[in-house]
């Protein structure tokens, strides 16, 4: 039996597809097998995951989003400020993101008194990552979930819960579709200046 042409062409079209995998710049290989990466895309182009939660989980996973605090206090020591400047760097490349910055206290203090401590922290955090290069209209500072949001349940003095969490909230200008091109626009940059070849050095 003779195979057409046309047919060889399809089969040898779709080796070349299933053969193929491609990243978007800066993401993690896929290691959960065939299919995930279409899996994903689908939940984007059904709605099922937007381009901001999408974004969220790839901050997430790129860049510690927690800091954390002294006890009652506000100020940011080297190592917050080491992650901030990470968070900064990684904020710079998405000018079309906002993002949301959400202070948390441990349970000591009176929740009043809490309240205004969590804010401190996330306005603390706001006005680095302004000074780093981070437009502040793109920024909010939220007040502290304060007692409601531990994550170590204890009346003690905790570290873990004195923190602030950055997160992605959504775009400055808000999009009707999931694509509209602004995205693609991004990727499009990050993936040219990717491709930038550079000489090595020969001695």
């Amino acid at each position: 039996m003779q195979i057409s042409r046309r047919m060889m062409l399809l089969g040898l079209g779709g080796l070349t597809l299933t053969g193929c995998v491609t990243n978007e710049v800066g993401a993690k290989l896929d290691q959960t097998g065939h299919g995930a990466a279409q899996a994903h895309n689908l939940r984007i182009q059904t709605g099922e995951l937007s381009f901001a939660q999408a974004l969220g989980e790839r901050f997430a996973a790129e860049v510690p989003s927690t800091v954390n605090f002294a006890f009652d206090s506000a100020v940011l020591d080297a190592e917050a400020q080491a992650v901030l400047a990470r968070q900064a760097r990684w904020i710079r490349q998405f000018p079309e993101v906002t993002f949301r910055v959400y202070g948390h206290t441990d349970l000591v203090g009176s929740a009043r008194y809490n309240h205004q401590l969590g804010l401190r922290r996330a306005r603390a955090v706001v006005d680095f990552l302004v000074r780093n290069g981070v437009n502040r209209s793109r920024l909010e500072a939220l007040v502290s979930h304060g007692q409601t949001r531990p994550l170590i349940p204890t009346p003690e003095p905790e570290r873990r819960n004195r923190r602030t969490v950055t997160e992605v909230s959504g775009f400055v200008r808000r999009h009707p579709t999931v694509m509209d091109g602004n995205y693609a626009r991004i990727v499009y940059r990050e993936f040219v200046e990717s491709a930038t070849w550079v000489r090595p050095n020969t001695y």
